[in-house]
């Protein structure tokens, strides 16, 4: 088993302050938690599939499930919580 170095970003990104994105945008309203779940398994198919990695946000706007407005706003309480 190959165990990767992570970075020091990671521990920024990941951390127990940092919410995410798809939990943000379910605790505002704006996606089902169900939305988020087929998102992340789209996501996941990608990037077994050798395609281009697609941001969550960018999975539910190309759905149709949350605007770019929406992704802005959820976008903002993520950089709150990353201060």
């Amino acid at each position: 088993m190959v165990r990767l170095k992570r970075r020091k970003s990671d521990a920024t990104v990941t951390g127990d302050h940092c919410q995410r994105f798809g939990a943000i945008a379910v605790r505002k309203g704006i996606v089902s938690a169900e939305n988020v779940k087929a998102a992340v398994n789209e996501q996941i198919d990608d990037d077994i599939n050798g395609r281009e990695h697609r941001l969550l946000g960018t999975i539910l706007y190309d759905n149709g499930f949350i605007t770019e407005h929406q992704i802005e706003a959820v976008l903002q309480e993520l950089k709150k919580s990353l201060q």
